[in-house]
């Protein structure tokens, strides 16, 4: 355990990156339930890959865990009632991009799960499951990354042929200023997290895991090392407090000291990584057979008169925990749905919570206006923050002038979109706004360049 003032050298990444001011407010605060709105919204493509098919129409009546979208395709996710009542209707709802989504729009009707959830507080320590089962029940319970890309994990565990892993690693890092949804789930559900992972471990085939976590949750490291003590195998590593440290490609080579080729996955230099949160959502899907349905979201701002961690039924309008917090701060310019370095402001706190929901932040307008833009200076700050080696400041250039060929060879699909360039920039540019546009353009001629 690492004491207060103790001066120790710890582990990071290599290249680039920057220390934005943490302003983890809500750190202190136990997570507590939130209030059961009346109606839920559940966006059927709340991951990576192909939206899940409805499964229910107008009319059907639901439980909590009631299957209402199948993922059927190789990379989706199912989705599940995360209350019980009566499907209002199946249509096209706005998502926190303003993007029309097939949605399951559920009037609720008070709070009856399905019979077959393990609803009990006891803890359920022996995995009787074999590697193959427990990769089924993941899939059949929805559960995604929820580190930020909901990438459906259940893909992950299904190794192919010729491949090896020998590293389970856990993302416990959550580097983006503000966010404390990880932090607190370490401190208060530690054991479920500790048998998480050692699912995560018989479904890889491996006997070791490394848990990241960033040396400013000092709580957590203490309680998730004592916890760690009891099962072989499992390291829990602090690491240097640094942004994106909690980018997979960052976190490999700060535990493991492997680099990630570009272009390549995690599994090419043998790991698995997932999010703690998902360790704690394999834990509940695995012993208790609990879908995704619900998780912890951060509410949190410098104005608010209270910060909070909800645990927060998915559908529900953020409106509701707006409510909660004592209501929008007077003054109040933009709401980022999760951490302000790689969240999205979004339209409107009508908008429902969705298993990537990691936290909402309140800003007023000196904290949320965008500097006066001014002519690149050629300083090479972007350069030397980008953790990935890459040029921002000439991206930004080609990408504004539409040369998606000298994008593609620069490597734009390389950004991880962790906006230290954008941050670090003495000349506010929009160094991430156009590299993002020249990736989207990159990404869309290789899938025209792929069908003919």
């Amino acid at each position: 355990m690492i004491k207060k003032g103790e001066v120790v050298k710890l582990k990071t990444f290599k290249l680039g990156g920057v220390h934005p001011p943490e302003n983890k407010m809500a750190a202190g605060n136990p997570i507590e339930p939130v209030t059961l709105p009346k109606r839920v919204t559940v966006h059927l493509n709340q991951h990576i890959g192909a939206p899940a098919n409805p499964v229910v129409k107008k009319g059907d009546t639901v439980k909590v865990g009631t299957l209402i979208g199948k993922g059927e395709a190789f990379i989706s996710a199912n989705i599940h009632s995360p209350v019980s009542g009566k499907v209002f209707s199946v249509d096209p709802v706005a998502d926190g991009s303003g993007y029309k989504v097939k949605s399951v729009i559920i009037d609720v009707e008070g709070d009856e799960w399905e019979e077959s959830i393990d609803r009990s507080p006891d803890l359920k320590k022996e995995i009787t499951l074999e590697p193959s089962q427990i990769v089924d029940r993941i899939k059949e319970c929805g559960i995604v990354g929820l580190g930020g890309a909901c990438f459906p994990s259940h893909v992950k565990y299904m190794i192919p042929e010729g491949k090896k892993v020998d590293t389970v690693v856990i993302n416990a890092v959550e580097c983006e200023p503000y966010l404390t949804a990880d932090d607190r789930i370490m401190i208060e559900k530690t054991e479920e997290i500790m048998i998480g992972i050692e699912i995560m471990k018989k479904a890889a085939g491996v006997e070791k895991a490394i848990v990241g976590i960033e040396a400013n949750k000092p709580e957590a490291i203490a309680k998730m090392e004592k916890a760690a003590s009891v099962y072989p195998g499992t390291i829990i590593q602090p690491l240097k407090v640094m942004y994106p440290q909690g980018a997979e490609k960052q976190l490999i080579k700060s535990v493991l000291n492997r680099e990630v080729p570009s272009g390549k996955l995690p599994l090419d230099v043998g790991c698995v990584v997932n999010n703690v949160g998902t360790a704690l959502a394999v834990y509940e899907a695995v012993q208790k057979n609990k879908p995704l349905i619900e998780r912890v979201v951060t509410v949190t701002g410098k104005k608010l008169t209270k910060t909070a961690n909800y645990m927060v039924r998915v559908g529900t309008p953020l409106s509701v925990l707006v409510e909660a917090v004592g209501g929008m701060p007077e003054g109040t310019e933009k709401v980022i749905n999760g951490g302000p370095m790689m969240g999205k402001a979004i339209p409107s706190v009508d908008i429902p919570v969705t298993k990537g929901t990691s936290g909402i932040i309140f800003m007023d307008k000196a904290e949320a206006r965008r500097k006066l833009t001014r002519n690149c200076i050629r300083c090479a700050k972007c350069v030397m923050v980008c953790p990935m080696g890459l040029e921002p400041y000439l991206l930004e250039k080609i990408a504004d002038k539409e040369r998606w060929d000298e994008v593609e060879k620069l490597a734009a699909t390389d950004c991880i979109e962790c906006g230290s360039c954008s941050y670090t920039c003495p000349s506010s540019r929009p160094l991430l706004d156009l590299i993002r546009l020249g990736k989207a353009n990159v990404n869309r001629i290789r899938w025209e360049r792929s069908k003919k």
